[in-house]
């Protein structure tokens, strides 16, 4: 197993900040102010996202990497990506990448790098030298092909209930500590993707390192291209390793591949632009985040979905139920954006049932455009048991409820069992399209209608 570097780098103090830049410049100018978080510099003009070095002037002769966030009549405002710590008046800095690149190849799989295209793990980096800037090539929405075709995950509550379609976009809904890095995993081992784009972000070093090593391991590796940005990297870098994530993805759709990118947490990337636009001066709205948090996120949503020729980037994007039902407003933007959510439960995590998916609340919005019709009704029946079983929980749990009154509710009292055991799945072991489609026909009572699964059928 390919060993971990827990010595995370991110360009933070470098020595040699050419080796960043395919585009050099040759401008300098110096700080003027240092205030909280940020830097303000003049001395020359600079578009916003540019990357700059403030030289520090001890007896190491380090330098910081920033990046321009905003500007006004005062100068440049510049986010560091360490801590400001030797920066004084008049400390000098130089722009040395105006627009934001990361390198990008096939040597990429079955590494980790960090936000910046630097290699994590401890072995050696290849020779990589062609590069894609930050927004990487848009595919207008009226030359995308259609989301016609399903997406094998290897989970089989997803296969069968939730079925995705290639070039769909999810978010994976729940609290802390349930599961979802676990089901991540399960996805980047089993899938039939042609590649796996993962990205960390906001991650503690410890779970990161862990996630990598144990709960992913090699199997999951070796068709992956992991992003790490830990939580205590600054937040110009963490959402630089959102902007690297889908930059590689969007190079591997370009070759012609079916990429899926996962992307964990969403909630972490709009924390990171809260803390830019915060420090940029923006004024904050609803739970402190400023206005570009909410235009920006569904930008960067759009960016996955088919491509014009023959690749396409499935996302799925975890996000975190920091407040109340209704009262998450990242949550919402997510819901409203995307092509469904898998809504995660901490009781059934708690009762050992994992992935702990809940369908009260999950849907795939583009399920019944890739499976047939017998396995879209085997699907709603089976939702509409648990969801059945959900709301009456309370009454049958006290044992107020008298069997007879509700034929369909005993029906799902007598497969609740059947059902959590059909949702629990191994991590180590995955379960096909077509083996998760037949249990749940077999498990429904049904005799398969024969139809291709994957192949649409229209009502006439």
């Amino acid at each position: 197993m390919t060993e971990f570097s827990e010595k995370y780098f991110s360009g933070r103090r470098v020595k040699d900040a050419a080796s960043l830049n395919p585009y050099m410049g040759h401008l300098w100018g110096e700080v003027t102010a240092v205030s909280g978080a940020t830097a303000i510099c003049n001395g020359f003009k600079a578009p916003v996202g540019a990357l700059c070095e403030i030289t520090i002037e001890d007896a190491k002769a380090s330098s910081i990497l920033a990046e321009v966030v905003a500007f006004s009549e005062d100068g440049l405002v510049l986010m560091p990506f360490d801590d400001l710590a030797g920066v004084c008046h008049g400390s000098r800095v130089r722009m040395i990448q105006k627009i934001s690149s990361v390198r990008v190849g096939p040597q990429l799989k079955g590494r980790v790098i960090d936000p910046l295209g630097n290699f994590l793990d401890k072995l050696p980096p290849p020779d990589i030298n062609k590069f894609s800037v930050f927004h990487g090539r848009q595919v207008q929405a009226i030359d995308r092909r259609p989301n016609d075709e399903p997406l094998d995950v290897g989970v089989r509550v997803v296969n069968s209930i939730l079925t995705l379609a290639r070039g769909q976009r999810v978010g994976l809904v729940a609290g802390s500590g349930v599961g979802k890095s676990s089901l991540l995993a399960m996805m980047t081992k089993h899938t039939t993707a042609d590649i796996v784009v993962v990205v960390l972000v906001g991650e503690r070093g410890r779970e990161a390192t862990e996630f990598i090593e144990e709960t992913l391991g090699q199997a999951g590796l070796e068709n992956s291209v992991v992003v790490l940005a830990t939580s205590e990297a600054s937040p110009v870098l963490r959402r630089k390793a959102n902007d690297t994530g889908h930059t590689i993805a969007e190079y591997f759709r370009d070759q012609g591949l079916n990429v899926l990118l996962l992307v964990d947490s969403l909630t972490r990337v709009a924390h990171a632009e809260r803390e830019i636009g915060l420090s940029a001066g923006e004024p904050p709205t609803s739970k402190g985040y400023p206005p570009s948090v909410f235009s920006k996120l569904p930008r960067i949503m759009e960016r996955g979905g088919m491509s014009d020729g023959e690749g396409s980037i499935t996302s799925i994007y975890t996000v975190l139920l920091e407040f109340e039902a209704g009262d998450d407003p990242i949550v919402e933007v997510a819901r409203s954006s995307l092509d469904g959510q898998i809504m995660l439960s901490r009781e059934m995590a708690d009762a050992g049932i994992y992935p702990a998916v809940n369908l009260k609340g999950s849907i795939s919005r583009l399920s019944q455009r890739v499976v047939d019709k017998n396995m879209t009704d085997l699907a709603r029946d089976f939702r509409r048991l648990w969801t059945k079983f959900e709301q009456n929980r309370d009454l049958i749990m006290v044992g107020a409820y008298e069997t007879g009154s509700d034929e369909e509710l005993d029906r799902a009292i007598r497969m609740r069992k059947e059902m959590e055991s059909f949702i629990e799945q191994d991590l180590s072991v995955g379960c096909s399209l077509s083996t998760s489609t037949e249990q749940l026909d077999q498990l429904m009572g049904r005799q398969f209608s024969g139809h291709q699964v994957g192949h649409v059928v229209k009502d006439s």
